[in-house]
């Protein structure tokens, strides 16, 4: 009988992930459809391919909630399993598109741009995107779009209750999962997707009226609140470089969907002051001003270039970049040695928790420095008691300690991901960039391979496979996945 006892949850939650996974194939089947329906619009033949994808998803996908039907509960721990495997899944029946409508397309490019989309990563292996079908633009863009509320969700709802990397402190209501699977709290999800679907919609409406064609203003804006950079022209924003407008657009949007999504909706509710309260939006904010300045001052100083050109050029690939979208307006590797290394910094910081962007997170490099802080505070005062708070929450040893770990592997995997692209014999600046621009879902890297003015695609296979796991690494912020690995996960 004790045998049956421990086999119970262990059925009961593997027959969960199979529910959970099914529901999710067979909402995908119905973005699959939004593909065919805008090839149908354009009079593409790749209607019948998004027609056959979609009836694939629907089959696997209602087989996979007929073997889940009976289930009922899931231990917190598998949520580690399910998140992976959701990601991964979702990965494989969307590179088919790709893989079935672009001539000549590897499986190996279909996966990498497909990760790259669904990660909002934003680097890109297909080039002549000038003249692609729309049905693959589109579906370029619904890919960033559809990983950006993803992302949101799981910042929120999952990442906080498994205690990733300092995520503890942004634990909700709706995350508060004790020993069962999924957020108690389904108003929480519905008020995101809520902000997430008027952002999108401003956006649009905003491209739209400064001069975008309608396809342009959705697909783009669909790249922009996901902060996923997949833009429909190999020249990324550069074609608009006569509308300097839109450049200023993006660059709010961006930083608006850089912020914590749950704040908008405490704006919404009556704080008025919910985002400016917030330790880490003011952190964000100062960086991108002290950056832009910078920068703007040494292109108009150094490169003799026009004030208000140098803004807002300086701002929006800043912006970009921080932000992990990855748009470019030209080749800022052009502008200098110093704008290259300031770009190369910021590739690594990343927004704010809660927001579609990837990287670091703010919040860890502000807590890494207030464990800074207090050590050399102890080097003074050994025997001392210091208080720590961040944004009003009590910060212990314990959390510091997760953030302090959390920074050591994001940077360890950098370094090991160079490592072994270093194997296929890419030069050091290809290499270290190309890691840090996964890991951290940026987009471009820098040099003249992988930079702004370049793709992914002349890459190697085997380096392509490398990246495609370091943009996923960075997305479930590395020990979702990581600890997948560990046999003590299996044990028991």
């Amino acid at each position: 009988m004790s045998g049956l006892a421990v086999q119970g949850p262990r059925v009961s939650g593997r027959l969960l992930i199979y529910k959970v996974l099914g529901y999710l194939l067979l909402l995908l089947s119905l973005v699959h459809l939004s593909g065919a329906a805008v090839s149908v619009y354009f009079k593409e033949s790749s209607f019948w391919t998004f027609l056959g994808t979609a009836a694939s998803c629907v089959i696997v996908g209602y087989s996979l909630t007929l073997m889940g039907r009976d289930a009922v509960a899931m231990k917190q721990r598998q949520l580690f399993l399910l998140t992976t495997l959701s990601w991964l899944v979702i990965c494989v029946f969307s590179a088919l598109p790709f893989w079935l409508i672009i001539p000549d397309s590897s499986f190996t490019n279909a996966w990498f741009e497909t990760v790259s989309g669904i990660t909002t990563t934003g680097a890109t292996v297909y080039s002549g995107l000038d003249n692609m079908p729309k049905g693959i633009l589109y579906w370029r863009a619904i890919l960033n779009w559809i990983g950006g509320i993803g992302i949101i969700v799981m910042a929120i709802a999952i990442l906080p209750a498994l205690k990733i990397g300092g995520m503890k402190l942004f634990k909700t209501e709706s995350s508060d999962t004790s020993e069962k699977i999924l957020p108690r709290s389904s108003s929480m999800s519905a008020a995101i997707g809520g902000v997430y679907l008027v952002l999108s919609l401003v956006t649009a409406i905003s491209y739209y009226l400064a001069g975008m064609n309608g396809f342009d203003a959705i697909t783009h804006m669909m790249a922009t609140v996901a902060t996923g950079g997949f833009a429909n022209y190999d020249a990324s924003f550069g074609v608009y470089k006569e509308m300097p407008q839109i450049y200023w657009l993006s660059s709010f949007f961006m930083l608006l969907a850089a912020m914590p999504f749950v704040l908008f909706i405490s704006m919404v509710k009556g704080d008025r002051k919910a985002l400016w309260k917030d330790p880490q939006v003011r952190a964000f904010l100062l960086i991108v001003f002290f950056c832009t300045a910078l920068l703007t001052y040494y292109q108009v100083h150094h490169n003799a270039r026009d004030a208000f050109d140098a803004l807002t050029h300086s701002l929006f690939n800043i912006v970009s970049i921080i932000t992990t979208c990855g748009f470019a307006s030209e080749d800022y590797t052009l502008w200098g040695n110093m704008a290259v290394m300031l770009f190369f910094y910021i590739t690594f910081a990343g927004a704010c928790s809660g927001s579609t962007s990837g990287g670091l997170k703010i919040f860890r490099i502000q807590l890494s420095a207030m464990l800074l802080v207090k050590q050399l505070k102890l080097l003074i005062h050994p025997k001392a008691v210091w208080s720590q708070k961040y944004g009003g929450k009590s910060v212990d040893d314990q959390l510091l300690g997760n953030v302090l770990a959390f920074c050591f592997i994001y940077f360890a995997s950098i370094g090991f991901i160079a490592l072994m692209l270093s194997f296929y014999e890419l030069d050091l600046v290809t290499a270290v960039t190309g890691a840090a621009t996964a890991v951290a879902n940026v987009g471009p890297g820098l040099g003249t391979i992988i930079g702004p003015a370049g793709n992914f695609s002349s890459l190697p296979d085997g380096a392509k496979w490398w990246l495609s796991l370091g943009m996923l690494l960075g997305r479930l912020e590395i020990l979702t996945l990581v600890v997948l690995f560990t046999p003590s996960y299996w044990r028991y």
